[in-house]
């Protein structure tokens, strides 16, 4: 059945997050499109000329997707079948767990890329989103 009444509720220029999205909706039992992932499949650099992918859901589920996607990520993942625990890091500075992990320096090399180097500097170092620190972890 093709859905035509439908709303956008994210945008996203790469398709790695596009599609984590339309999971974590689907896995909650919403279902979900994705607009335009085909043609940027076909070339990514039409994402932004065309206002990137869009996320699209029915009007009656929106308020619910928009709250499955606004979720923070567990402190801690449980392995069942091996015992293992994964415990999501935390800003040292201000306790925030939106961090992510660099391991390439991206502002060198965008930089590099336009006097056709391609050589990614590597960084390796955790980054807070809400405050900015950068730390080293063992």
């Amino acid at each position: 059945m093709l859905e035509t009444n439908l709303v956008t509720i994210e945008r996203f220029r790469d398709l790695p997050e596009a599609l984590l999205a339309k999971g974590k909706l689907e896995s909650a039992g919403i279902r979900c499109f994705l607009a335009d992932a085909e043609l940027v499949r076909t070339d990514w650099l039409w994402s932004n000329a065309i206002g990137n992918m869009r996320l699209q859901v029915r009007p009656e589920d929106a308020k619910e997707a928009l709250e499955v996607l606004r979720e923070p990520p567990p402190e801690i993942f449980l392995q069942d079948e091996v015992g293992e625990v994964y415990q999501q890091p935390r800003c040292p500075q201000c306790e925030s767990r939106d961090v992510a992990f660099e391991s390439i320096d991206r502002s060198l090399s965008y930089a590099l890329m336009f006097l056709t180097l391609a050589y990614p500097f590597k960084k390796n170092n955790w980054k807070c989103h809400a405050c900015g620190a950068e730390w080293v972890e063992d």
